[in-house]
């Protein structure tokens, strides 16, 4: 197994590739995904375009970096998963968990979606004051 982690503004990108297997795998990447954590990285993308097959080593990972994620308030994205490996995560139901893109980029299109308020639903206290004009003062 094989990592390549890259950015996009705010968000991590962990590239996986290669077949994820029983061995060191598992406790390294979750030390990775600690890592980015950790420092400061609240938006993951775990990218599965060059992972062919994973094993209860990679359902182990998948399920920990979920628990760590959720407990830090951090927002996980599956992308570019093979069918292979969306039949497994779908037979343990694991895939529930998850926000899943069929790609890297549709991955970073759904946490650009996330954090574009729409016009104005933004809270009172988020929006820039009104002024009022004050009538003129009469002399009564």
């Amino acid at each position: 197994m094989r990592i390549e982690l890259g950015f996009s503004e705010d968000v991590a990108i962990v590239r996986l590739s290669g077949k994820f297997l029983a061995g060191s795998d598992g406790p390294f990447l979750r030390q990775k995904v600690n890592d980015l954590i950790e420092a400061g990285s609240r938006k993951l993308i775990l990218d599965f375009a060059e992972v062919p097959y994973i094993d209860s080593t990679g359902l182990g990972f998948l399920a920990g970096s979920h628990k760590t994620a959720q407990g830090a308030g951090v927002s996980v994205i599956l992308a570019s998963l093979n069918e292979h490996v969306r039949k497994v995560l779908d037979s343990v139901q694991l895939s529930q968990f998850f926000v899943i893109a069929e790609s890297e980029a549709e991955a970073l299109a759904k946490f650009k979606e996330a954090v574009q308020p729409a016009d104005d639903t933004r809270p009172a206290a988020a929006r820039p004051a009104k002024t009022r004009k004050r009538p003129p003062a009469t002399n009564a």
